[in-house]
């Protein structure tokens, strides 16, 4: 086994030591992810208890003030909820555990997925009664995308209408996971006392104030069927990853626990089983087997292969090994402004990083020298000398943008980049006076580099500055940061939706751009047609033959229409899912140039535009409400009311999920609404689901909106 540097920090020790600690095979770096109010943080919070990284809990909602530890932000503390992912690290069993717990609202799904980008393993936490709800589909999905290995662990089994074995039928259904229990409750809801192992055969209490005892015993008489009924499922599927494991049951030697847990991590690793554990994190309840299985089912970094591409060789692929003798290779994903600067989190994937070495930023080729490196916990921070492959890391002062990669000097490889989803709402904000403006341009220089889901920017027209993002909550969260991290008073007007233009069929254009004033004049005819395509923005064909468009003008045209495209001539909003081919031109000798021909290209573009039934198209975003049965009836009204079409309704236990699809424009403001139609009792989930043409009658009223607007300039 080759031994690996690594760096364990005493909490109480003031100068920080390098130790030769921990083997690579002993670092898990797994993150925490689930729905909203699925209890994440308050399994995170546990999980740092009980590895005595921290010594007092804090409730999420704590009426003690403090709030969670990984909930470090103001307004975290305030709303209850994580807006930031947050980094942190412990111990357990002699493994080093990198934890990374990830927001549950939509809005903050990129924080989700550059932790995912980064991570070998996860914890998908499911509510024993809400079970898989709409944003366990999200960020199941997100782990599909990056192959992450995953562990599930349902909470809450404290609360009345706790039902886990339902969770893992909804794990099989809803998420076509291998679902297995590996556990099984002693008593649920209020009766809950513990967990049977299905691997051991014990039973496992917790006593003590906080759960931190841990008492191991025999099976409950009135459990004992049930549980060897549910262990002879597990060796079925575990079975399935081990000839040794097969052997032994088919000739009825006997089977250990050892072997089981081989076959189920390797089921794990390959994300065909799912091992599932059960508990309450808020009552202390099913932590710390749960750590065990991290442990022992969840890989380390070597047990994953990491791919860069490289940049000098048609960016093919290249195997990342964890070796500490290797070229150093790092992806940062994330970045935060501290108090000394910027915040570049980074994983390395291969070689090591030192204080004082040099590295190069693939993006852009500078070198930087390394001047601070640190290891977080939550938004503290400790000093350290060197981050080894395998493990998640901070520096200091470095200029860069979420997604960039670190190298040594001589290489050129690239990790590939994260999933970033378009925005679909934006936002005019004025600052009240000078000092605002600064402060403001300063929080959006920050705000768009830390999260690249905002985006800002100038409109050209109203001189307005415009924020986009994710959905309502985001940019509220953002404003909100604004004002209290830069004391930038600015006032918001209503939020738009990201709405779209688009051809519903094939039209011809043949347009002559002439100009003659005195002097050198301008020419350049354009001919040919577009047509509707679905799955992409912009696609142009050239198919000029006998050089009737010269070919230094081929690439003109393309910029006219690209230029075109960005605000569409009918309501100027920007216009996706067209092909234009160029079939047919002319050019003059000497009046021919780059400028006349995209001015051709967009006289064109408007003649075929308005021959080929444009249309807007706005975004239907994908709504779950979670209500108590009762308001029902009164929440599907409220869907009806705002243009929504009911998918579907199903109870699920105590609550019924509603899904719909509601157009975007109908949603601002629905969550005052629903909460004060249903004794705010019911929430929900909202996320885009795709984008459809707007009834005639919508489209008329945004087309006398767009002409008042112009007339008011």
């Amino acid at each position: 086994m080759q031994l690996l540097c690594t760096v364990f920090i005493h909490p109480e020790k003031q100068k920080n030591t390098i130790t030769m600690k921990n083997a690579i095979n002993k670092v898990r770096n797994i993150g925490i992810s689930a729905h909203i109010d699925s209890g994440k943080t308050t399994l995170t919070e546990r999980i740092l208890f009980f590895t005595k990284r921290i010594h007092a809990i804090h409730d999420v909602k704590g009426k003690d003030g403090v709030g969670a530890t990984m909930d470090s932000m103001e307004l975290e503390k305030e709303r209850g909820i994580t807006i930031a992912s947050a980094a942190t690290y412990c111990e357990w069993l002699g493994h080093e555990i990198n934890i990374i717990d990830t927001p549950g609202h939509i809005d903050f799904t990129i924080e989700v997925e550059r932790s995912l980008r980064v991570l070998d393993g996860a914890i998908l936490v499911l509510c024993a009664v809400g079970g898989v709800q709409s944003q366990s589909i999200t960020v199941d999905q997100q782990m599909k995308r990056y192959k992450v290995p995953c562990i599930a662990f349902v909470n809450k089994c404290d609360r009345s209408g706790a039902n886990p074995f339902r969770v893992i039928d909804q794990l099989k259904e809803k998420l076509v996971h291998n679902a297995v229990a590996l556990q099984i409750p002693i008593g649920l809801e209020a009766d809950l006392e513990g967990v049977v192992d299905l691997i051991s055969m014990k039973a496992v209490y917790f006593f003590g104030a906080n759960g931190e005892d841990v008492r191991i015993e025999d099976i409950p008489q009135d459990l004992l069927g049930e549980a060897i009924q549910r262990r002879e499922k597990l060796m079925d599927a575990a079975s399935m990853f081990s000839d040794e494991l097969t052997e032994a049951i088919l000739e009825e030697q006997e089977v250990t626990e050892q072997m089981i847990i081989s076959a189920v991590r390797r089921g794990t690793l390959t994300r065909q089983m799912t091992p599932v554990f059960m508990g309450s994190a808020y009552k202390n309840k099913g932590v710390q087997p749960l750590l065990d299985s991290v442990t022992k089912l969840l890989p380390c970094p070597s047990d994953v292969e990491n791919e860069a591409l490289d940049m000098d060789n048609d960016e093919t692929p290249v195997t990342l090994t964890s070796e500490l003798e290797k070229p150093f290779v790092a992806l940062a994903f994330k970045l935060e402004e501290g108090q000394y600067g910027q915040l570049t989190y980074i994983r390395v994937y291969q070689g090591s990083l030192s204080k004082g070495d040099a590295i190069v930023n693939v993006r852009n080729g500078k070198k930087i020298k390394v001047g601070r490196v640190v290891r977080m916990h939550a938004d503290q921070m400790e000093d350290i000398e060197t981050i080894p492959a395998g493990y998640i890391g901070a520096l200091f002062g470095i200029d860069c943008a979420s997604g960039d990669t670190f190298v040594s000097p001589g290489l050129n490889l690239t990790m590939t980049s994260m999933f970033v989803p378009d925005p679909v709402i934006s936002l005019a904000i004025v600052p009240k006076d000078n000092t605002s403006q600064i402060n403001m341009s300063k929080a959006l220089n920050r705000f768009s580099k830390e999260d690249p889901t905002f985006r800002t920017y100038v409109d050209d027209e109203t001189k307005e500055t415009i924020i986009e993002g994710m959905g309502e909550l985001h940019l509220e969260v953002y404003v909100e940061r604004m004002h209290r991290e830069y004391t930038a008073n600015v006032t918001t007007g209503k939020p738009r939706v990201a709405y779209r233009e688009t051809i519903t069929r094939k039209a011809e254009f043949d347009y002559i751009h002439k100009k003659q004033t005195g002097g050198a004049g301008q020419y350049g005819r354009v001919a040919g047609y577009m047509e509707p395509v679905t799955g992409t923005e912009f696609i142009f064909e050239n198919k000029i033959v006998g050089g009737k468009i010269p070919t230094q003008f081929i690439a003109s045209c393309e910029k006219g229409f690209r230029q075109s495209i960005i605000k569409g001539p009918k309501m100027e909003f920007p216009v996706t899912g067209i092909k234009v081919v160029i079939n047919d031109g002319a050019s003059h000798s000497i009046d021919s140039s780059e400028m006349a021909f995209m001015a051709a290209a967009r006289g064109a573009f408007r003649e075929g535009y308005f021959r080929a039934g444009p249309v807007i198209h706005e975004p239907i975003m994908k709504v779950v409400v979670e209500t108590p049965s009762e308001f029902q009836g009164v929440v599907m009204g409220l869907l009806n009311q705002r243009r929504g079409i009911i998918v579907g309704s199903q109870d699920e236990g105590p609550l019924c999920v509603v899904e719909a699809r509601v157009p975007l424009a109908e949603m601002f403001g629905f969550s005052t609404v629903l909460r004060s139609s249903t004794q705010g009792k019911a929430q929900f989930t909202m996320e885009l689901g795709s984008y459809k043409q707007v009834p005639e009658s919508i489209a008329d009223e945004l087309a006398k909106k767009a002409e008042t607007e112009k007339k008011g300039k």
